[in-house]
């Protein structure tokens, strides 16, 4: 079974630093694409960040220059390093994989939820001011 775990998140102060980790079971991330999401309270889902099967990354433009998505295929985990977080930036965090077996070069699609099949649980970030 494809299985994703979430872990991370936690309170911090603006401008600080945390880096989410993502673990993926029953794949390998040679195989598919795995994207961050974040879901703020009474907001949509939106897509943060992406790196699928080739190593391509994806981000949205709001976190271009401060988060950083990076996979670590002996561990089969993929981490997203938040640097500069401001509070606009809490929200609970999703990692998700894609399982298409084409590879798309195109933000607009690795960073829209509805081409993800598997979710992980989520992973609470608060940005204090």
């Amino acid at each position: 079974d494809v299985q994703l775990q979430a872990s991370g998140g936690g309170l911090v102060q603006a401008g600080g630093s945390l880096r989410l980790s993502c673990a993926a079971s029953g794949f390998t991330l040679d195989d598919y694409a795995i994207g961050w999401f974040r879901q703020a309270p009474g907001k949509e889902r939106e897509g943060v960040s992406c790196i699928n099967s080739d190593g391509d990354t994806y981000y949205a433009d709001s976190v271009k220059g401060r988060f950083t998505i990076s996979s670590d295929n002996t561990k089969n985990t993929v981490y997203l390093q938040m640097n500069g977080l401001k509070p606009e930036d809490t929200a609970v965090y999703y990692c998700a994989a894609d399982t298409s077996p084409f590879t798309y070069y195109s933000d607009s699609y690795y960073l829209g939820a509805k081409n993800y099949d598997y979710w992980g649980q989520g992973t609470l970030v608060t940005v204090s001011s």
